[in-house]
């Protein structure tokens, strides 16, 4: 929000100044955490299921934050603590006014916005997509998984003066939920990586999951862009007649022509509408080259023609590789699983060269009833790829070992996982470490 006033910020926001000129200068960035409160920060106060983050907001100002941002029975008792100069915004509701002033600061910035979400892959295409962006244009992307209703209005706050391109990921686990999103974002472009089996304890069917996906069709202007994959029927009836539609993957207008492995990486040849695009990439998962497309797919339609090298930084947990000491590769790719991203993972595992492959799975969540199926369904899956070891981690993940004809071991923590795996890795074996984030997996290698 740099050049922007308190006054501004306040009517942006659709809050009252409590405290605090209108004419000094705003805030860098909000946050809604007290131990991030610097003298550049608003602090927002949000009302939390068992915590009323405005009572908090006398200690963010003695913490010395820029000002706060609270419900109006915190007003007074925060006006009471502030410091000289500092501001007290008052609002009816501080998530309201939060997503309000980021659609304000959106719209100051213009430039172009990408939003994107599917059921998997949906953090590494805005990682890729950010890095195809960066050497022609400002962008700026979610830090992590800034990707809801809070995280995404954060993360708009965050870009900077001058900033070009948004690329916001967008995350959901039930109906209206990326309609809220794409109200405060109010992207010229939006990417649907997949449709899978995810958020099923909540949606029930895939078919709900694919109409609370295509919300971001649904509310894109007339003449902006969407971006789909090519084979995915259950999005044809989410379709909009006014929208320029771009389809990605095999048989689609932005699809790989050929790839040149090249160390962890190579080089890609894509078609993209017609044109030619080579990219170097550091990376040659299948599922991230199929998130490239989509990549490719978007920069191209907001006007940018990628080419060259790609320096994608993916977030944290998502297939990084950790080389432990005796010789053994870890893929630690812990952060999330579903049966499509389960799949790709255990396929990319399997084509890697290595002494044995094993893979050490947490559990996938929300699955609903069919959840068992699903986990012995990934069994047989890794049996047939020929994945040598398989060791499940919690009670959840057991069914994985039903499907699974081979060597098994089964562990109720990601400690004792960790403690096994030291037993039984040998020289030259790769391990992949994956289940969904509640599994907390990130601990096997702690």
């Amino acid at each position: 929000m740099n050049g922007r006033t308190t006054g501004w910020v306040a009517v942006a926001a659709g809050a009252d100044l409590r405290a605090g000129d209108p004419g000094s200068p705003g805030p860098q960035r909000a946050v809604v955490d007290t131990r991030q409160a610097g003298e550049a920060e608003l602090f927002v106060g949000l009302r939390g299921e068992n915590v009323d983050g405005g009572g908090y907001a006398p200690g963010a100002l003695e913490a010395g934050a820029w000002g706060v941002l609270v419900a109006r029975e915190h007003g007074e008792r925060a006006a009471a603590a502030a410091p000289a100069g500092a501001a007290v915004l008052e609002a009816d509701d501080p998530l309201v006014a939060l997503q309000s002033l980021a659609r304000a600061w959106r719209r100051e910035l213009g430039g172009r916005v990408v939003g994107v979400t599917g059921s998997t892959g949906k953090t590494s295409t805005k990682d890729i997509l950010a890095a195809l962006l960066s050497p022609r244009l400002r962008t700026h992307r979610n830090r992590e998984n800034l990707n809801t209703e809070i995280g995404l209005p954060l993360t708009i706050l965050e870009a900077p003066a001058g900033t070009e391109a948004l690329v916001l990921e967008m995350a959901m686990r039930g109906e209206g939920q990326i309609a809220e999103l794409v109200g405060v974002a109010e992207p010229d472009c939006g990417v649907i990586v997949n449709v899978g089996p995810v958020h099923l304890e909540l949606l029930g069917t895939v078919e709900r999951v694919a109409a609370a996906k295509a919300e971001l069709i649904r509310d894109l202007p007339a003449g902006a862009t969407c971006v789909v994959p090519a084979a995915e029927p259950l999005l044809n009836a989410h379709l909009r007649d006014d929208l320029d539609t771009v389809t990605f993957g095999p048989g689609g207008q932005v699809q790989l022509l050929s790839f040149e492995r090249r160390g962890s990486g190579g080089i890609a040849e894509i078609e993209a509408r017609g044109e030619a695009v080579t990219l170097e990439l550091g990376y040659s998962e299948p599922h991230n080259l199929l998130n490239t497309l989509a990549g490719v797919a978007a920069a191209t339609a907001i006007g940018v023609h990628p080419e060259g090298r790609v320096e994608a930084e993916f977030s944290s947990l998502r297939g990084a590789i950790v080389e432990l000491a005796g010789g053994v590769t870890v893929i630690n790719d812990c952060y999330n699983a579903n049966p499509m991203s389960m799949r790709a993972a255990l396929q990319h595992l399997a084509e890697t060269p290595a002494g044995r492959r094993l893979a050490v799975l947490g559990t996938m969540a929300e699955l609903g009833d069919g959840s068992d199926a699903f986990h012995r369904d990934i069994g047989e899956e890794a049996a047939a790829l020929g994945i040598d070891v398989l060791l499940t981690v919690g009670e959840q993940a057991l069914p994985y070992g039903e499907g699974f004809q081979g060597e098994a071991y089964a562990v109720a923590t990601p400690e004792e996982a960790g403690a096994l795996l030291e037993e039984i890795a040998l020289p030259g074996d790769r391990v992949l470490v994956k289940g969904s984030r509640s599994a907390g997996l990130e601990r096997v290698l702690a």
